[in-house]
C-alpha cells in the first residue's frame, strides 16, 4: 500500500528546514491574514506538485484553457520513484521566487487554489487502505502539522480541530478528487516498468493534465460509437469538469491496461 503525501516541499532560506509534528489531541491554533508580518511568505520557493484536479480548479479559476495554463504556469517531469509524467508550478523567477498568483492582498486564485495550499499548515498523508482494514477498501488518511521556522500563524488565538479545518478550507472535494488520482496511479506503481508508446503517454498526460483536451478527445473523437455509455452519464461528463476527469481515470485504466471498466458496444 502506497503512501502518497499533500505537503508543499518548501526550500527557506538560510538552510533551515520545515520540522514535520504530530496533531495534538487537543487541536491547533492558527490564522493568517494580512496582519500577520509573514503574510505570503509561505507562497516563496515551492516545489508543489499541482494533481489533476488543482490544475481543473486553477483553470476554472483563471478563464484559460487547459493548454494556456500548463504552457504559462507548470512544468513537466517524470516522477523518479513512480514513474509516471507529474506537473509542477512553475515559480517567478524572482528573488524569493514567488508563487505567480500571490500578490500584496493575498492569492489571487484563493478559492481555486491547489489543494496543499488550501491543507496548510496541515500536511496529509493518504494511502489505499487494503480490504481487511477496511470494509470498503477506501483511503486511510492521517494529518500532521507542518511548522516553517518563517511562520507566525501558530502565534495566533484561533482553535481549530482537524475536521474544523477542513471543513473551513474546503478540503473534502480536493481529497476525494485526489484520493481517485492516488487509487489509479498507486496500485500500478512504478510505472516506469511498463512499455508504453509514445502515444499512450500522451493519452496518459492529456487524460490526467487537460481536462479541455480530453473533453475534445471523448465527444469529438469516434469514442461515444464504440463504448457503451447510457443518456444519464454522457449528460453528466457532458456538464461536469469533475465526472470527465473521474471518467478519465477510468478510461485510461481500460486503454492501458485492458481492465473492464467501460462497457463496449
Amino acid at each position: 500500500m502506497r503512501e502518497s503525501i499533500d505537503l508543499r516541499r518548501q526550500r527557506p532560506s538560510g538552510g533551515l528546514e520545515a520540522s514535520i509534528e504530530p496533531v495534538p489531541q487537543a487541536g491547533f491554533r492558527f490564522s493568517c491574514h494580512k496582519g500577520v508580518p509573514c503574510f505570503t511568505h509561505c507562497c516563496r520557493d515551492l516545489d508543489l506538485r499541482l494533481t489533476p484536479y488543482d490544475l481543473l480548479r486553477m483553470r476554472r479559476s483563471l478563464q484559460v484553457t487547459s493548454t494556456q495554463l500548463l504552457e504559462a504556469f507548470t512544468d513537466s517531469e517524470v516522477d523518479e520513484r513512480w514513474g509516471i509524467p507529474v506537473v509542477r508550478l512553475r515559480m517567478n523567477e524572482d528573488a524569493v521566487r514567488s508563487c505567480p498568483f500571490v500578490t500584496q492582498q493575498g492569492c489571487s486564485i484563493y478559492a481555486d487554489r491547489p489543494g496543499a495550499c488550501r491543507s496548510y499548515p496541515l500536511g496529509r498523508a493518504a494511502r489505499r487502505a487494503a480490504a481487511a482494514d477496511s470494509q470498503a477498501g477506501g483511503t486511510e488518511e492521517r494529518y500532521f502539522l507542518v511548522r516553517e521556522p518563517h511562520c507566525l500563524g501558530y502565534r495566533e488565538g484561533v482553535h481549530w480541530t482537524i475536521e474544523a479545518w477542513k471543513a473551513d478550507q474546503g478540503l473534502g472535494i480536493y481529497n476525494s478528487m485526489n484520493d481517485r488520482w492516488l487509487a489509479f496511479v498507486s496500485g500500478r506503481a512504478p510505472w516506469a516498468r511498463y512499455r508504453f508508446s509514445p502515444q499512450q503517454w500522451k493519452m496518459f498526460y492529456t487524460a490526467c493534465y487537460s481536462i479541455d483536451g480530453f473533453r475534445r478527445f471523448v465527444f469529438e473523437s469516434t469514442l461515444l460509437r464504440l463504448v457503451d455509455l447510457d443518456e444519464e452519464e454522457i449528460a453528466r461528463l457532458k456538464a461536469s469538469d469533475e465526472e470527465l476527469l473521474g471518467f478519465a481515470f477510468r478510461w485510461l485504466s481500460f486503454c492501458l491496461f485492458g481492465e473492464r471498466c467501460i462497457p463496449l458496444k
